[in-house]
């Protein structure tokens, strides 16, 4: 055993469990500019807010714990949103503004855009079997693809709906009424949005991170109609569809970095820091001599991993079994998000290739991302 292999036995040792999760834990949750809207979540405990050390974190069971997380502030989300549109919905009785109840509709139907992603979570919770041998994790992404539309079509509506009051003024009535609801459609949705993009970041979900932004895309929505109530009030009302174009277009780059991140996670392309973050810790272990290939996909919000190394060909099976699995541990603690990693080692020679010769006919020539990586010593 090495000097890095003994090391990292002592770092799990049963007296070093917890010093070893508070510091792991301590750089997710710590966060030194929170906001009123963050304060509030943090005092109310909500998922992705607390200050909280997750010893739970340490079991195997991360990915199902991760999920349960997901499910929970999916359903957080729908209830504040609901809350908010219940809000809205007595405001209209109450001014009787056509306007409004339009608006508020429009509000109900963005939440009811979350079910996708909560069917996805809920899936992601079935098991593996012999048609769907990687589970239903991908499920997620497809959620995300929905959300993606979603956004893209609220820049188009906003845009429209702008130039087409841009064309054609036309008085906002209810002044004070419509400030009331669109004040608390901003606080609503940007509560949801920080909840869900926080969570979404800290458990690796693109996903939910879109649905995030897409509440915050309601947000600014809200947020439009209340400068465009206060332009009115002081006799600029054409700081309505000005304000609206302008969000219109932020809208736009908000679906733009949204449909990247999904479009990344549907073609299986990682973070490169992802890929150096494993090497790193691959080449700790000096049996490895070479890196031969490292690959790695996201299933949701999970990470998979395969990887071929070349190592010192003295070691014995039992031998080469002990370091595969070091390097798996190292791999499970470097990224937190992984949820299995498969290592192939061959034996290394440095006069020669001695592995693959049977097959090396049927495998394709860019076996890698990169040329092979040393790591002799």
């Amino acid at each position: 055993m090495t000097d890095v292999h003994s090391s990292h036995v002592q770092q799990h040792t049963p007296d070093h469990d917890h010093d070893h999760h508070h510091d792991h834990d301590h750089h997710h949750h710590h966060h030194p500019h929170s906001n009123c809207l963050e304060m509030l979540a943090q005092a109310l405990h909500l998922p992705g807010f607390t200050h909280e050390h997750d010893h739970s974190s340490l079991s195997r069971d991360l990915a199902a714990s991760d999920n349960s997380l997901a499910i929970r502030t999916v359903w957080l989300a729908l209830l504040a949103l609901g809350l908010t549109t219940a809000i809205q919905v007595l405001i209209v009785l109450a001014s009787g503004s056509v306007a409004l109840l339009a608006d508020t509709v429009h509000n109900l139907g963005d939440a009811l855009n979350s079910l996708p992603l909560l069917l996805a979570f809920y899936l992601a919770r079935r098991r593996p079997n012999r048609r769907y041998t990687y589970g239903y994790n991908r499920a997620e992404d497809i959620a995300g693809i929905l959300i993606v539309v979603s956004i893209g079509f609220s820049a188009v509506y906003i845009l429209w709906e702008s130039f087409q009051k841009l064309l054609n003024p036309q008085p906002l009535d209810n002044l004070g009424w419509v400030a009331a609801a669109a004040l608390i459609g901003f606080i609503g949705n940007e509560f949801v949005a920080l909840l869900q993009i926080r969570v979404g970041r800290r458990i690796g979900s693109e996903a939910m991170v879109a649905d995030g932004l897409h509440a915050r895309t309601d947000g600014l929505t809200s947020l439009a109609v209340l400068i465009a109530a206060g332009g009115a009030a002081v006799g600029v009302p054409i700081l309505d569809p000005i304000i609206g174009i302008l969000i219109g277009v932020a809208i736009v780059f908000i679906t733009r970095d949204a449909s990247r991140a999904i479009w990344y996670r549907l073609m299986d392309a990682v973070d490169p820091t992802l890929i150096e973050t494993a090497e790193n810790a691959i080449r700790q272990h000096e049996e490895v001599k070479v890196i031969r290939r490292l690959q790695m996909r996201w299933l949701g919000h999970r990470l998979y991993a395969e990887i071929v190394v070349e190592i010192d060909p003295e070691l014995s099976l039992a031998q080469t079994e002990q370091m595969t699995d070091h390097v798996s541990h190292h791999l499970y603690h470097a990224l937190p998000t992984l949820s299995e990693v498969t290592i192939a080692p061959v034996p290394w020679h440095p006069e020669q290739r001695l592995f693959w010769q049977e097959t090396e006919h049927h495998r394709p020539l860019g076996e890698s991302f990169a040329a092979p990586t040393a790591n002799v010593r």
